[in-house]
């Protein structure tokens, strides 16, 4: 009996240091990191007779995968603005809203009349497999129209534009801000990644909300006048966008003058947009 015990005591002390040698030669747990798009595996020796002390990291990136509709809030362009002039300034109509006006009177100082526009949102809807996508949003175009010439805009009794050549003007731009809704199709030729090559074609519908003319004169200082000038209450224009990468290029075309009577100056605008999409 005593053998007995003896022998069944050997074989659990025997199997009880096996179990430990086969803890020792598991393989050692990996530590998985997650930084963004980024999976960092961390993780230690292959094998007892490798050097356990020797970790290896590896770091893989996700595949990018895009979502069948996606949202980009708080778009911003900034570009530059100017018009296409095609005022036929011997005829009856543009004299009597200009008088005595010619083509050099509303020139525009190219560097300083800007193009900003603030998209609340934008919004990409897949419609064939993310090569093809519908673009919409809601923002705010802002347009400032810088003056070459002394014009000023007089609104009694109707609104006329003379040449005051008698005031010094530091600063002399109309303003006009639209509450528009674009609306875009987009070609995307690298569907696969979440910045690449693209194109969109579109339009725009805009609603005048706010407009002035905004001076600064040696007499007046800084002066602003408030009016809608006979500016057309809606601004229908055409879109384009360009995605090189990173950075997105836009442009905009009206369809007619901004003007509703007297002059054809039909505006565009060109300029760079930061989005994350």
């Amino acid at each position: 009996m005593k053998r007995m015990l003896t022998l069944l005591a050997g074989i659990g002390m025997a199997c009880s240091a096996m179990a430990q040698t086969d803890t020792t030669t598991q393989q050692p747990k990996s530590d998985t990191i997650r930084i963004g798009k980024m999976i960092i595996v961390r993780s230690g020796g292959g094998s007892a007779k490798e050097d356990n002390d020797r970790e290896r990291t590896r770091v893989y990136r996700r595949k990018y995968k895009p979502s069948n509709i996606s949202t980009n809030w708080l778009i911003l362009d900034l570009g530059f603005t100017n018009f296409n002039d095609k005022t036929n300034y011997s005829s009856l109509e543009a004299q009597a809203f200009a008088p005595l006006s010619n083509e050099d009177w509303f020139k525009l100082k190219a560097v300083k009349s800007s193009n900003v526009n603030i998209w609340f949102f934008m919004q990409r809807l897949n419609l064939i497999k993310h090569a093809v996508n519908l673009k919409y949003g809601l923002g705010i175009d802002m347009n400032n129209y810088r003056f070459k010439e002394p014009v000023k805009f007089l609104t009694e009794p109707r609104t006329t534009v003379i040449m005051d050549l008698a005031t010094k003007y530091s600063k002399n731009k109309l303003v006009a801000e639209y509450v528009t809704v674009p609306m875009l199709l987009e070609f995307n030729f690298t569907p696969q990644r979440e910045r690449g090559f693209s194109l969109a074609f579109g339009a725009s519908a805009g609603y005048l909300y706010a407009s002035r003319q905004k001076t600064i004169t040696d007499a007046d200082g800084k002066r602003k006048k408030r009016d809608d000038f006979d500016l057309r209450p809606w601004k229908l224009q055409y879109l384009a966008e360009l995605g090189l990468g990173p950075v997105k290029l836009y442009g905009s075309y009206a369809s007619e003058s901004i003007f509703e009577r007297g002059l054809d100056l039909t505006p565009y605008s060109v300029g760079i947009r930061i989005s994350s999409w």
